[in-house]
């Protein structure tokens, strides 16, 4: 049997037991030849594997399962995301080194399967259920042993064994519930010290266990007082804390799975023959000839060889016109071919393609983001050493003085019971919750949990524009120029189309009719006889017209051999954008426009929004690369943005927001959702942030001052294990109401 130790003093889920290797193995064991088909060979001749990962729980089981893995013979690189469970390993040698590497991760006690993001990390999922039964028991047990306890402490004329016989039934309710609803301290702490280490949850441990086990000895004795009560509500506050706090840090990861379902999963190979065959996205190689229909997403980064189409960009530039792509043309994977079949010759294998570089790129930034470490967590850091030192200084010096063991115990029980973080736990929790809800009510939605205090450290805000700053569709904007027969001609014609220019002249027209035989030439426009004329919609060239485009986007409509028509079209600001703006450069913040669109379009944005600093033309990467140049600057960016290609820069800011309507992976990476169409929500945002900093400080200091007060009085013997159990529980009651103070500023 392999020993699994654990690196990292803080893991949540602790020790992987036997029985979980086993299962872990049994369930994911692999044939060898099983695992080639996924197995993808680059240019350069290098293999390369995406392997999903199950029993890792923490950046110690991340470290040394790189650590591992890249120790093998062969392995150029392996590295793990935490927030997805994916592991990328790549190596110089045969297809085959895939099994001997999945074989390796089954000996640390991990298991391994091809990566498939639609498949959740079942270890989070998991220890979100259990935590959330251990703190139902932990919450009944406590409500009946009070109920009792109450009885007991108050009940002066209670017969010796009536009392006796409370006690035995307090103890037949609290150990079962403290063997299970302690488990997720109890396995962390084993873990830690089995790693000669300590974390916050060895003195919890230790607490309710020494209460526990006193509590017996003194219903074993007939003694008048038992402290089950102390340990179930301890465990029942401390379960509260850490469960509010994962159900906020639950969302990490999400925006890399929505990204891999826009990934496609299979392509259509044209054969040597001329035949095609739907293969895995997975098994393309470069230079395999690729049959892409109307409607599909482009499987692979590729260049067009035969045909032509109009291709929706937008996931690579964020622009709302397609672009009429041709012989030559290079196209993206994720990009959507909107009009007619196109032949690619592919350029890179999936696991190199645009995409999945993207898909890289957010993990990445919500893998920094996984890391960041709050003020509590610094807090609690300390905490471990000073309490247990109070504990045994406690007990020692009791014991010197009075040299009754039972009197040391009780003090030194009292000292760790009174000390126990719950304040400290449910300091910054308690207030991410109350200004959740306040938010939601103002059409704020904060994804993150610790969101509001990156938020509050914010100076510098970065905007997209297309979606963002703008609605992101286009609108007919010269409909006072064009007749009322012209522009039902023109949409007689747009009704049957996606475009988003056909679109336009659709919402602006109306319900209508639709042409008859109507011929599209892909990125040109489109054609029909109607009335029996031929009436041609689409671009300045396709229609004879000279082109005179300007900022605006332009079509153009000929009817039979009249004068061409223009329609100019225009991508509208939100309403309150404007105002959004003059607020937040009031407010002393760094504004910069960062767009894929062209030149001309984002200056007219940036000058009517009153946008200094803006650029164009920027690409995912340079986005990225803005934003570290701002880091490096020591400047604290909120990225805002609702496109696929601003996913990445969204994972890698400090902070980030997208609009309601924003595209999937762009609201799973960002920390909050702004509702509706208007970006005033932004503002409600920051100030909200801004005081729910103010809380969380407020709180710390809280259980500061408390400890202060009341760790000497448990360490002078002042107070019993139930008595420090009260005034932890108060403490815990104190930094709750001063968070609900927020709800009503």
């Amino acid at each position: 049997m392999v020993e699994i130790v654990l690196d990292d003093e803080f893991c949540p889920s602790g020790q992987t037991t036997a029985a979980d290797l086993a299962r872990i193995q049994s369930e994911n064991a692999m044939d060898a030849d099983a695992l080639i088909p996924y197995v993808q060979t680059k240019a350069s001749g290098e293999q390369s594997i995406d392997l999903m990962i199950s029993g890792a729980h923490c950046a110690g089981c991340m470290a040394k399962i790189e650590r591992e893995i890249s120790a093998l013979e062969g392995i150029l690189l392996a590295r793990m995301n935490l927030s997805t469970m994916r592991l990328n390993v790549q190596w110089r040698g045969e297809p085959t080194k895939a099994g001997i590497i999945v074989t390796r991760l089954e000996e640390l006690g991990y298991g391994a399967k091809p990566f498939n993001m639609e498949l959740e990390p079942l270890a989070q999922r998991d220890q979100a259920t259990s935590l959330l039964k251990a703190m139902a028991v932990a919450g009944a047990a406590t409500a009946l042993i009070m109920t009792m306890s109450v009885g007991i402490w108050d009940g002066n004329e209670m017969s010796k064994v009536t009392r006796q016989t409370m006690h035995w039934i307090s103890a037949a309710i609290a150990i079962p519930t403290v063997a299970y609803s302690g488990q997720p301290f109890f396995r962390s702490a084993l873990a830690a010290l089995k790693n000669r280490m300590t974390n916050m949850d060895v003195p919890i441990s230790l607490a309710v266990l020494l209460a526990v086990s006193l509590s017996i000895y003194e219903t074993i004795h007939g003694n008048p007082h038992a402290y089950f009560d102390a340990a179930v509500m301890l465990l029942f506050l401390l379960l509260i804390g850490r469960f509010l706090d994962m159900r906020l840090r639950q969302k990490t990861g999400e925006s890399a799975q929505r990204l891999a379902a826009m990934q496609a999963s299979t392509a259509s190979l044209i054969k040597d023959d001329g035949s095609v065959m739907s293969v895995p996205a997975s098994m393309i190689k470069p230079g395999d000839h690729l049959l892409v229909a109307a409607g599909e997403r482009i499987p692979v980064d590729g260049e067009i060889i035969k045909g032509r189409s109009d291709i929706d960009t937008s996931i690579a530039t964020g622009e709302t016109l397609p672009l009429a792509s041709t012989i030559g043309s290079k196209l993206y994977s994720g990009m959507i071919n909107l009009s007619a079949p196109v032949t690619i010759k592919a350029l890179a294998v999936s696991g190199d393609s645009f995409l999945s570089e993207i898909s890289r790129l957010v993990e990445a930034g919500e893998q920094k983001k996984s890391n960041f470490v709050r003020i509590a967590d610094k807090a609690a850091r300390l905490y471990v050493p000073v309490v247990h030192s109070l504990a045994a200084l406690t007990f020692v010096g009791w014991m010197l003085y009075s040299g009754d063991l039972r009197t040391a115990s009780l003090n030194a029980i009292a000292v760790l019971i009174i000390t126990c973080p719950c304040a400290l736990g449910l300091a910054v929790p308690a207030v991410q919750v109350v200004a959740s809800g306040r938010l939601f009510k103002k059409g704020v939605l904060i994804k993150s949990g610790d969101a509001l205090e990156r938020l509050a450290k914010v100076d510098t805000i970065i905007f997209d524009k297309t979606g963002t700053l703008t609605l992101g569709s286009l609108q007919l904007s010269n409909a006072a120029d064009i007749s009322k027969l012209d522009l039902e001609t023109a949409a007689q014609l747009s009704r049957a189309s996606r475009h988003p220019v056909a679109r336009a002249i659709t919402a602006a027209a109306g319900s209508g009719t639709v042409a008859d035989n109507i011929k599209e030439v892909a990125g040109q426009g489109v054609e029909a006889k109607i009335g029996g004329k031929l009436v041609k919609f689409g671009s300045a060239s396709y229609v004879g017209a000279k082109d005179k485009a300007d900022a605006q986007t332009e079509s153009w409509l000929r009817i039979g051999n009249a004068a061409p028509i223009c329609f100019k079209f225009k991508d509208t600001p939100r309403m309150d954008a404007k105002d959004t703006i003059k607020s937040l450069i009031a407010q002393g913040y760094n504004l910069e426009l960062l767009t894929g669109d062209k030149q001309s379009m984002a200056r007219e944005t940036a000058e009517l929004l009153g946008i200094d600093s803006w650029r164009a033309e920027v690409s995912p990467s340079d986005k990225l690369a803005r934003l570290e140049q701002l880091k490096d600057q020591g400047h604290k960016t909120l990225m805002i943005g609702d496109g696929i290609n601003d996913a990445p820069a969204l994972a890698s800011a400090y902070a980030s927001a997208s609009p309601a309507g924003a595209a999937d992976v762009s609201r799973a990476a960002a920390d909050i959702i702004l509702q509706g169409n208007k970006l005033s929500g932004l503002i409600t945002a920051v100030s909200t942030a801004k005081d729910a900093k103010k809380r969380v400080v407020e709180n710390l200091s809280l259980a500061v001052i408390y400890n202060m007060i009341a760790v000497p009085i448990a360490v002078l013997g002042f107070v019993n294990p139930m008595i420090a159990a009260l005034a932890m529980s108060g403490s815990s009651m104190l930094v709750t109401l001063n968070a609900l103070r927020l709800k009503f500023h």
